[in-house]
């Protein structure tokens, strides 16, 4: 089987659901893809896409001149390319092209499919409300673009898509709500490179570790993750155990919000307790985070990241690490799976409370240990979720054949 897949992200990505899932394990089952976008700005030469080919194009800084470059670049190769080569054409988290992709499918008589990863639309609305109409077009344009594109996936393109991939099963069921139906829906959640963890990763030999009590968090510091909650639970983690050090393995590109972070770390008096790395290639930041004790995993509740499939709790798990997470609907799922995670509300007090209760408990952080390991090799490994996957390729295809 062999698809044309269109996708939001730059190639080279770091999405572990593109470039694991579809660039290493499905072509094992014999699922190929040829990957359909942009090429990365900050890249001279893209390395190449390994499941097919990358059919890309170089695109100009400004942001309005990626959409256009970008919109032109996929048309031309829907209009022009020879469908008797795929057996499906596939977009990701993009209307605009999904409507000339849905055109095409439909003339060609071959299967198309939608993979929503992230409710794009909603988040642009969202965004633009946050930055109110006094930022101008930094609030008109985003208003603008998330009301069309959620019109366009809502009334046009989820009707007409023979299959839907959806990044959780919260989000498969709030999709039904909108009229989605659910049996044409399959949640792909997040998983976990297997043969990259259980090559076991050194410890970070950082000297600003030892004697320490680690805890790790790792992703993105942005704004929507609070990540300030850390801190004040680390405000009440070091009344009792003075030595403990949050290293926080990734980082954001607002730098505004970076300063901002930084600053609230000082004000509290835990900015000596808290290690900045600053983004790391995932080897390294995995060093990291078998260096730790515990895995933090806070996922903000709202609409949109209800919706997500949390990557952080599994990979701690297949590391070995016990996890304190909150009650994000899929963690909360994988909570009550695994048996390796502390779930709690999303608050500094109740991390807290987690946090130390594992480290006077080295019983239970051995039991988690174990268990977390066990449950990603079984249900959250990349070799499981393409298995599954395959599947479900296989059947939808021979069902509208």
């Amino acid at each position: 089987m062999h698809v044309l897949y269109l996708t939001a992200e730059q190639w080279p990505t770091f999405r572990a659901d593109l470039t694991t899932l579809f660039g290493k394990y499905l072509p094992r089952f014999g699922i190929t893809c040829d990957l359909l976008t942009e090429q990365d700005v900050n890249t001279d030469n893209a390395a190449d896409w390994p499941a097919g080919r990358a059919i890309l194009c170089k695109v100009p800084q400004n942001r309005a001149g990626q959409y256009i470059f970008k919109f032109l670049h996929q048309c031309k190769v829907l209009i022009t390319a020879n469908y008797a080569q795929y057996q499906a054409v596939q977009v990701r988290d993009m209307t605009l092209i999904a409507l000339v992709a849905i055109v095409m499918c439909k003339f060609k008589k071959i299967p198309f499919y939608y993979w929503l990863s992230y409710p794009q639309s909603e988040g642009q609305i969202e965004r633009a409300k946050a930055r109110g109409a006094s930022a101008g077009m930094r609030y008109w344009f985003p208003l603008l673009q998330g009301n069309i594109g959620k019109f366009l996936l809502y009334k046009i393109i989820l009707p007409n898509t023979d299959h839907v991939f959806v990044q959780s099963q919260n989000m498969l069921e709030m999709l039904a709500l909108q009229g989605v139906n659910p049996q044409r829906m399959t949640p792909v959640p997040m998983g976990v490179d297997l043969e990259s963890a259980l090559q076991k990763p050194i410890p970070a030999e950082n000297p600003l570790l030892i004697g320490k009590r680690v805890l790790v968090y790792l992703g993105t510091l942005d704004r929507v993750r609070k990540i300030e909650i850390l801190f004040d639970m680390l405000c009440i983690v070091l009344e009792h155990v003075p030595n403990t050090l949050l290293v926080l393995a990734g980082d954001t590109e607002d730098e505004e919000h970076r300063t901002w972070l930084k600053n609230q770390a000082e004000k509290i008096g835990v900015s000596q307790h808290v290690l900045w790395t600053g983004w790391l290639p995932m080897a390294e930041a995995w060093r990291y985070v078998a260096a730790a004790e515990i895995g933090l995993s806070p996922i903000p509740r709202g609409y949109l990241l209800d919706m997500s499939s949390p990557t952080k709790a599994v990979e701690y798990m297949a590391l070995g690490i016990p996890v304190v997470m909150n009650d994000n609907p899929d963690q909360v799922f994988v909570a009550q799976e695994s048996g390796a995670a502390k779930c709690t509300p999303l608050d500094a007090k109740h991390f807290a409370t987690a946090v130390l209760s594992l480290f006077n408990d080295d019983s239970l952080k051995q039991i988690m240990h174990e268990k977390g390991i066990a449950y990603v090799n079984k249900v959250r490994g990349y070799q499981q979720i393409a298995a599954s996957l395959n599947n479900t390729y296989r059947q939808s295809i021979s069902m509208l054949s």
